[in-house]
């Protein structure tokens, strides 16, 4: 009988709590409801467990620039100011990050938008929610660089030549549209397929690649040790950004949870924008910078309370449909909100 009562339980337990009687009256009721629930067998702790999930984010970052908002907002206790639980879940490769996304290990994810279309082709299962990280002038978020020594300066100069890249990827993406506004045409730009960052800088640093597309800060390194610049995504910026994307159940479930986790990576950005340089410890920790460059790098600013535009989604799905990628674009709206901004 106390068993069936458990609906009874849940209703009576919101009654007390909804009309606010006094302290004593609802310390007494509750004691009561207490013995009722332990004795028909009811979870005592469903409550705060139920609490503590809905409150609690798992996010997926890789140890690369555009994640160090979060490291700064963790360091600073932005995330326990804001009222949410967040925590970190390193991955060493997109790859890894994806397939914890689509096992639900995850809640979100540091990635780019493509990788966010590749989820939802069949139905939509992620959604865009802030940008992360994007090209500023004077702070490129990729460079197309030329080994050591090499006399290739301008686009042109590489018509026809290999340039190590990851394909299917941003760094793909942005080799193209770099080089197109460069003047080249598809036909004479070449590609060869690198997809381990720290090997395709070596390469290109050994001579084994004539020119290569590397993020920063790893191309700020090659530059440092001789690599030739050709051309950068600073005087182009609507090509390269970073996202966060999170899977709608995180999204319809835990949205205050989410939107305080975007509050805090805000406040984060917003320090590291103000006077980065107190955070450099902290990013040598958290982030592959390359030794050579470690107390010299200036670290870049972050976007504030931002997602990418229409125009930005619909050029990464024309360049998917036109790779194969995709057979038809997916609409904005669909994958990309600015209903969690702060």
């Amino acid at each position: 009988m106390l068993f069936k009562a458990k609906p009874q339980i849940y209703k009576l337990f919101n009654y007390i709590i909804m009309k606010r009687k006094s302290p004593f009256k609802i310390a007494v009721v509750s004691g009561l409801l207490m013995v009722l629930m332990i004795m028909a067998g009811f979870p005592i702790g469903l409550f705060a467990q139920e609490a503590r999930s809905k409150n609690s984010l798992k996010i997926a970052l890789l140890p690369i620039l555009d994640t160090f908002p979060y490291y700064v907002a963790e360091a600073q206790g932005y995330f326990d100011r804001y009222g949410v639980t967040a925590t970190a879940v390193p991955v060493g490769s997109g790859l890894q990050r994806d397939q914890l996304m689509q096992s639900s290990v995850i809640d979100g994810m540091l990635n780019e938008m493509a990788s966010t279309a590749n989820f939802n082709r069949e139905r939509i299962q992620v959604k865009i929610i802030s940008s992360a990280r994007k090209a500023y002038p004077h702070y490129p978020l990729f460079r197309i660089l030329a080994a050591p020594g090499s006399n290739l300066a301008a686009p042109a100069d590489l018509k026809g030549i290999p340039i190590g890249i990851s394909k299917n990827t941003i760094i793909e993406y942005v080799t193209d549209r770099l080089l197109a506004a460069g003047g080249l045409t598809p036909d004479q730009i070449s590609k060869k397929s690198v997809p381990v960052i720290p090997e395709r800088y070596q390469l290109l640093l050994q001579h084994q690649l004539k020119a290569a597309t590397l993020p920063d800060p790893l191309a700020k390194s090659a530059l440092e040790a001789g690599a030739g610049s050709v051309i950068d995504d600073s005087a182009h910026p609507q090509y390269s950004v970073s996202v966060l994307s999170f899977h709608l159940d995180a999204i319809e479930t835990k949205a205050d949870a989410v939107r305080q986790f975007l509050k805090a990576w805000n406040h984060a950005a917003q320090d590291i924008n103000t006077n980065p340089e107190p955070y450099r410890g902290l990013l040598l920790q958290k982030i592959r910078v390359p030794k050579n460059i470690q107390q010299t790098y200036r670290i870049p600013p972050f976007p504030l309370r931002e997602v990418p535009s229409a125009e930005q989604w619909a050029d990464v799905m024309n360049w998917m449909v036109s790779k194969g990628l995709l057979k038809a674009p997916i609409p904005y709206k669909d994958s990309v909100t600015s209903d969690y901004l702060p």
